[in-house]
């Protein structure tokens, strides 16, 4: 029993460390030790120890001697995720169309519904629940495709670019653009159409690559 809860505190640990990396709160060059992730995270050092070690497995760390150096995701990390998300996405969305169920497509429809009332509201100030209901509908079309290895490496692409996709959809144009662009792809999928489906999935992530392109040095994700 003890063994089972020290592994579930240290996929924890993994798991909020990598969501800080990827996020930015631990900057590319920054030096991270045990004792001080230790006391900032209020645990033991050996949950610590394991989460480093996996986090160097995904050279998102790695070894400098008095610790551990943040390597991140660079901007060319992050144009290589697209390239391969271009190349793949659609074709998530194109098995999805012709699998998926009246059920899954409610719950696409409801979070893009969601989606759109955020985006719309004129105070602003949204872009969290943005950016988790946009990452919401791309899994629910993960999901939808029946393939578990597809969905597994899109999984894993999506959740490392989280910075950049922060960045995206704060800047309110986009936002509205990436919803027309959902619209989009749900229509194609209410349809059962598996080529306009793959054909308006990889529009809208090669529109996102291109914004990314076209991001200042300043503005790039690290």
């Amino acid at each position: 029993m003890g063994e089972r809860k020290s592994i579930s505190i240290a996929d924890q640990i993994f798991e909020q460390l990598e969501r800080d990396i990827l996020s930015g709160k631990y900057p590319r060059g920054e030096l991270l030790t045990e004792l001080r992730l230790s006391e900032e995270l209020g645990v033991s050092r050996t949950p610590i120890r394991e989460a480093i070690r996996r986090l160097e497995q995904e050279n998102i760390l790695e070894e400098a001697g008095r610790g551990v150096t943040v390597v991140g995701i660079s901007q060319e990390d992050m144009l290589d995720m697209y390239e391969i998300r271009i190349r793949i996405e659609g074709l998530a969305a194109a098995w999805a169309a012709k699998r998926i169920t009246p059920e899954e497509l409610r719950e696409i429809q409801d979070t893009l519904e969601l989606q759109r009332f955020y985006t719309e509201k004129p105070d602003g100030g949204h872009s969290d629940q943005i950016k988790n209901l946009d990452s919401r509908f791309h899994e629910l079309v993960y999901h939808a495709c029946g393939s578990h290895a597809l969905m597994d490496t899109l999984l894993g692409l999506h959740k490392k670019m989280t910075k950049f996709r922060m960045a995206s959809v704060s800047k309110h144009s986009r936002a509205l653009q990436s919803v027309e662009e959902h619209e989009a792809i749900l229509a194609a999928l209410s349809a059962h159409d598996s080529a306009a489906a793959n054909e308006a999935m990889t529009r809208h992530v090669t529109n996102a690559r291109d914004r990314m392109r076209s991001m200042g040095d300043e503005d790039a994700p690290a």
